[in-house]
């Protein structure tokens, strides 16, 4: 999300919105959460404006965003283990958990994310 901000972009995080203008993505049903977090901190912070968050909506209703509500379920019994065994909070976990599930690469500019997204074979795309 942050490499939609000017003062963030790099060429992996074009990347990623290359792609998601022709092709839909899948996140965890949590991820709208994340977004707005991101958004309201950045506000807070006074990191981005009110008009940059209002852009960012508006980029992501151009995109087509599918969202996996199976996480839930096997929160404690699946996604707790893979969060413990690579040091990933609940979100990332979350988020490495549906790439694993569904065999789909990661889309993310996190180092820890994608580095134990590539230590599980999971493709990422963004680094």
């Amino acid at each position: 999300m942050a490499g939609r901000f000017a003062e963030e972009r790099t060429p992996p995080s074009d990347q990623i919105q290359d792609r998601l203008l022709n092709e839909s993505a899948l996140v965890p049903a949590h991820w709208f959460l994340a977004v707005t977090n991101v958004l309201a901190m950045g506000e807070l912070s006074q990191h981005i404006s009110p008009a940059d968050s209002s852009r960012f909506v508006q980029l992501l209703a151009e995109f087509e965003i599918e969202i996996d509500e199976d996480v839930s379920g096997q929160a404690l019994d699946h996604l707790w283990p893979l969060c413990r065994s690579q040091m990933l909070t609940s979100c990332d976990g979350a988020d490495l958990d549906l790439a694993l599930r569904r065999q789909l690469p990661l889309a993310s500019l996190d180092k820890e994310l994608c580095r134990a997204a590539n230590s599980l074979g999971v493709q990422f795309i963004g680094q």
